[in-house]
């Protein structure tokens, strides 16, 4: 299942958005078991931002971070002891714009299975997997509807354990399924079936990811 998965990360167009804007970075981990999970973190519901929410490890950049990589690397050490050495990265996806007005760049790296990885106490609840088998299936809940600027964006959200994968997560899964693993899955096209959930419209300091891969 990984095995063409490099070479279409590494063709891929990343949109790249304005880098004026506060900078961060996240990694997607993908371990490498005989049927493949994708590795998420729960966050602390203490936390002023983002408590309790499912995401991947990541976090703002730091002035000694020579670029966006070695944030989202440093920034999984630090979360859940995942080594920089651990990491095979496959590739970057395009940059979302947070709520917050962050400029987030997501990395794909494939690690093995079953590293001595521990969650770090002050921001993180849980390590957990996500069989990719489920994600491929476009098993969701519902879409959440956001419109931006005048145009909806339709993100899916999944439930996993009891645990809810939305929001910034569930639109950078939607290019790594679309793109990585050719799956027909859109944040600008509203799914073919299932329930919509409508929500306030919102505006953003530069435009929404797109999945227009012609670009």
């Amino acid at each position: 299942m990984l095995e063409n998965l490099r070479e279409r990360l590494q063709a891929h167009r990343a949109t790249r958005l304005d880098e004026s804007l506060a900078q961060a970075a996240v990694l997607i981990p993908i371990v490498d078991r005989r049927e493949p999970t994708i590795l998420l973190t729960q966050r602390t519901r203490h936390l002023k931002q983002h408590a309790g929410q499912v995401a991947f490890p990541g976090g703002k950049r730091e002035v000694e971070d020579t670029d966006l990589l070695q944030t989202a690397l440093r920034e999984s050490e630090e979360e859940i002891a995942l080594q920089a050495s651990d990491v095979t990265v496959l590739g970057r996806l395009s940059d979302v714009i947070s709520l917050h007005g962050m400029r987030v760049t997501p990395f794909v790296g494939v690690i093995a299975p079953d590293l001595p990885l521990h969650a770090e106490p002050g921001e993180i609840d849980a390590i957990f997997e996500v069989p990719l088998d489920h994600l491929l299936a476009d098993r969701r809940t519902h879409t959440d509807v956001i419109e931006v600027d005048g145009k909806p964006i339709y993100v899916p959200s999944y439930t996993i354990e009891e645990r809810v994968l939305w929001g910034l997560s569930a639109m950078m899964l939607v290019e790594l399924l679309a793109v990585g693993f050719q799956r027909p899955l859109s944040l600008t096209q509203a799914p073919a079936d299932g329930e919509l959930r409508y929500h306030p419209q919102r505006r953003r300091r530069s435009r929404p990811l797109t999945m227009d891969r012609s670009r």
